[in-house]
């Protein structure tokens, strides 16, 4: 069974901001566009079984099943919907603190 995998428009803002730094700091275009191009293989992968993915943190402050996958060193914070829907909620630096709940909407 295939999920669709709906990306919340603040974690395209994180995807693009994470690019954009990375560019920035490595002075180079491929460097950030292999970290981009592995990101949204990452975020593809969450069509199969996005389940195997662990709770994360965040999920205890709100009650909710909200699951991570790792990617490097970012965090991709999403909760699997009815209807076969995985939606993505941020993308997450994981030297960061927890994300604050009103930031998970």
């Amino acid at each position: 069974m295939a999920f669709l995998v709906d990306i919340a428009p603040a974690a395209l803002r994180d995807i693009e901001e994470t690019y954009l730094y990375i560019l920035e700091q490595s002075g180079a275009g491929a460097r950030a566009a292999a970290w981009y191009n592995g990101l949204f293989d990452a975020l593809l992968s969450l069509e199969e079984m996005p389940t195997r993915c662990p709770l994360a943190p965040e999920s205890e402050d709100i009650g909710v099943e909200v699951r991570q996958l790792l990617y490097k060193r970012h965090r991709i914070l999403f909760a699997v919907l009815p209807g076969e829907v995985v939606r993505v909620f941020r993308v997450w630096h994981g030297a960061r603190d927890r994300l604050p709940v009103e930031d998970l909407e």
